[in-house]
């Protein structure tokens, strides 16, 4: 598949660019101010977290052949190929999609470990060192995904992806709530426009205040294990308070899929909001099936193959009413 190309700079009548830094100082200062953040934070962590790093390296090692870490294709800054480091946490011979469920086969032991606790995240921070990425934005997507949403990730790929962000926190239990029998589409359909409402909000609002915010909200969620929800519209963020239901409650099915993590998951769910959404029409069915050979040791795009004419048959998702909390 072909790497989507989106391009963050535009140049109006007049020929002035308005990304330019050397255009907008005030920007200018906050990137610089952010980077010089992203280097002292992400070094200062990993000198700090070494013994943990060690650790986690030897669990993976000793739990099932193969390499300790591996890179996996994302979209990056301004629309630029991204291998983000991770530690592996599924079987070295694992085929399938990009998508990793919470009782996804191929996780190995220690894999559904760091899949639980987002471990397998921390070597990340070699690319925050590196430019690649920083420690607050937009969480990287994969490129099939980018593809189905240019316009937007127009506009979100003009600040570098981040380990922690706004739907990240919204969406930390994202493994846990996608549907198993069905993952690529309830992922299209539900969560994504979500994530992109979010991520856009952020590339807007992007300000030393609202990050300083997301990382006092990502130590509530890492340090003290509370579920965070996040205001669509204001980005405004709260420990998440579970809406108790009894029951049989006639909003049960429509509820757990609009809440996305809010959502208490039960066997029954599928069926009975895929029928919910069918009679409402909003369901997006897949009309190409989706074949992929994607080895998460490999570092070579070629090996990512997509069948069919699209994803989605060409229709694409709208977004719920602003305003709601995610998470």
């Amino acid at each position: 598949m072909t790497r989507p190309t989106l391009h963050a700079r535009e140049t109006p009548r007049g020929g002035r660019d308005l990304n330019s830094t050397s255009a907008n100082p005030g920007r200018q200062s906050w990137r610089a101010g952010k980077r010089a953040f992203d280097v002292a934070l992400a070094l200062s962590l990993l000198i700090a977290i070494m013994p943990l790093l060690l650790l986690v390296a030897l669990a993976v090692k000793l739990d099932s052949p193969g390499p300790v870490f591996y890179r996996v294709r994302r979209v990056g800054y301004r629309g630029r190929p991204l291998m983000m480091l991770k530690f592996r946490k599924m079987h070295r011979d694992a085929a399938g999609g990009p998508l990793t469920a919470h009782a996804d086969p191929r996780l190995t032991r220690i894999g559904r470990l760091l899949t639980r606790t987002r471990l397998d995240e921390l070597p990340q921070l070699w690319d925050v060192l590196c430019g690649r990425m920083s420690i607050i934005g937009p969480r990287p997507e994969d490129p099939q995904f980018v593809a189905l949403h240019p316009a937007d990730y127009k506009t979100i790929l003009s600040v570098r992806p981040g380990m922690t962000g706004l739907s990240q926190l919204a969406y930390a239990s994202e493994s846990q709530i996608v549907d198993d029998d069905r993952p690529i589409s309830d992922y299209v359909d539900r969560i994504m426009p979500q994530k992109l409402t979010l991520d856009t909000l952020y590339a807007r609002r992007k300000s030393l205040t609202l990050d300083l915010s997301i990382i006092r909200w990502t130590i509530v969620r890492v340090v003290f294990g509370r579920d965070v929800s996040v205001n669509r519209s204001t980005g405004a963020m709260a420990v998440r308070r579970r809406e108790q239901r009894e029951p049989g409650h006639p909003g049960d099915s429509e509820y757990a899929r609009a809440a996305g993590p809010t959502a208490t998951r039960s066997r029954t769910l599928p069926r009975r909001a895929d029928r919910l959404a069918n009679q409402a029409g909003d369901l997006t069915a897949v009309r190409a099936p989706l074949r992929l050979a994607h080895h998460e040791s490999d570092e070579r795009p070629d090996r990512l193959h997509v069948a069919g004419p699209n994803l989605l048959g060409g229709r694409r998702v709208g977004r719920d009413r602003p305003g709601d909390d995610l998470g």
